[in-house]
């Protein structure tokens, strides 16, 4: 029976609406969290810190945006024990609920000018929301997927959801760039850029009907028949695997960082420093994220043939080389080396995403799989993405090319080229007879890998 129920073709319709299931709702979750940081890099410091510079007033939206990132490991810690004791399904519906709501509310708050200090505080509020319900909703979304893929091709499907970042960006951002394009700028500040925000409503009701008819993993299923779950998930990493969720953290930090330097600060950089137009900076950072989602599962299966640890250890030196070439291209304000600059920049970053999904999970141990994969994820992103747009704007204040947002992305990719090196690689062993079998014990590999830190 055990046998049975994990063995699967992966050529399977199931697999398929799996895999779909898990891309709409990760694409939904993260337009959510990506249409506030469009917002705050566009129009947020005016309306919301009017009495402060307009340097001061940016800095002060990204860091309600920083807040984001600070409760996503709180959202990991709240809904990440939730998945290993009662399931990764419920884990789904409950994060992607309460980053809708959040969102949704976000574009009622009013004005600084209508509601004085009280505006700033219910957005700091539900931006903090908005990171707990998405710190739950990583790790759910990816185990469900790795934890029914064959073992030869779990890199691929769990690649999949991580095509979702890309999605949720694109939808954001274009909708952010139509109501830019076609209305006045009193337009758009008035009303226009709620709009994003008041749609994440329409997209959550259809994620949460997608999500609903998912079946729980078939992992999670045979440790509940087991009676084999961690009875405190989060105190068995915290004491077990706290090296582990530490160098995981490191290691995913330079994908956040590059991710957020391009699609956050860049933007701010360009509109406000160089003068570009608004429409023209969002057309060069979607095209190259566009990119950038296309070949996501590409990489991912490359994962599969190469080896996680290996495709790590590529992207955070390609990031290495062309911190500094980025830069350069963003300065000349021309779009196309903007785009050529953010293209290269976010293809060594993909090498990372696309298979974290099926490099996490395999390093936690299945009982405590949930918490701990999660956990690594989002303290990755309070170390590289909610820090990266403060300190990018703050070390561009000059007048001169911001060479020290370069050294800055360099430094994370230096740090998490380290922390890679001291993990160990996962990938599966490829049978000798060229063949695809899946293996009768799915996810094993982590379970020894863990003792490995």
């Amino acid at each position: 029976m055990h046998d049975a129920r994990l063995m699967h073709d992966d050529r399977s319709p199931s697999m398929v609406r799996l895999a779909t299931a898990s891309l709409a709702g990760t694409a939904i979750e993260f337009y959510d969290f990506f249409v506030y940081g469009t917002a705050a890099a566009l129009v947020l410091g005016p309306l919301f810190f009017p009495t402060v510079s307009p340097l001061a007033g940016t800095l002060a939206a990204f860091g309600t945006f920083a807040v984001g990132f600070l409760s996503r490991p709180l959202g990991s810690a709240v809904f990440g024990p939730l998945g290993d004791r009662y399931g990764r399904r419920p884990v789904l519906l409950l994060s992607l609920l309460l980053t809708g709501v959040a969102t949704v509310a976000v574009g009622f708050v009013p004005p600084y000018g209508s509601i004085g200090t009280a505006a700033p505080v219910l957005l700091l509020v539900l931006r903090f929301l908005q990171g707990l319900g998405l710190g739950g909703e990583w790790g759910g979304a990816v185990l469900l997927t790795a934890e029914h893929a064959p073992e030869r091709r779990r890199g691929l499907w769990a690649g999949i959801p991580q095509v979702g970042p890309a999605v949720g960006f694109l939808l954001a951002n274009g909708v952010m760039l139509t109501l830019s394009a076609t209305l006045s700028e009193a337009q758009f500040r008035s009303w226009g850029w709620r709009v994003p925000f008041w749609a994440a409503g329409v997209l959550v009701a259809a994620g949460l009907l997608l999500r609903a008819q998912l079946p729980e993993s078939p992992r999670f299923l045979e440790l509940a028949e087991r009676d084999e779950r961690a009875a405190a998930p989060l105190a068995e990493v915290v004491r077990g695997h706290w090296r582990l969720v530490l160098l995981t953290a490191g290691g995913l930090a330079v994908g956040y960082a590059v991710f957020y330097a391009v699609t956050t600060w860049s933007l701010a950089y360009g509109t406000e420093r160089l003068g570009v137009d608004r429409t023209v900076m969002l057309g060069c950072v979607m095209a190259a994220v566009a990119v950038k989602g296309a070949v996501t599962p590409l990489a991912a299966h490359l994962g599969d043939r190469l080896g996680r640890r290996s495709m790590c250890l590529a992207g955070c030196t390609g990031t290495v080389l062309w911190m500094f070439p980025m830069v350069a291209l963003l300065r000349t304000g021309r779009a196309p080396l903007m785009f050529l600059g953010f293209l290269g920049a976010l293809l060594a970053f993909v090498a990372m995403l696309a298979v974290t999904a099926a490099y996490l999970p395999e390093l936690y141990e299945p009982r405590v799989r949930c918490t701990g994969a999660a956990l690594g994820y989002n303290l990755g992103g309070v170390l590289g993405g909610g820090l990266t747009p403060l300190v990018a704007t703050a070390l561009s204040r000059g007048d001169g090319p911001p060479w020290g947002v370069a050294a800055y992305l360099t430094g994370v990719a230096l740090l998490s080229l380290c922390c890679f090196a001291l993990l160990p690689e996962t990938r599966p062993p490829q049978p000798a007879d060229g063949t695809d079998r899946p293996l009768p014990r799915p996810m094993e590999a982590g379970e020894a890998a863990v003792q490995a830190p």
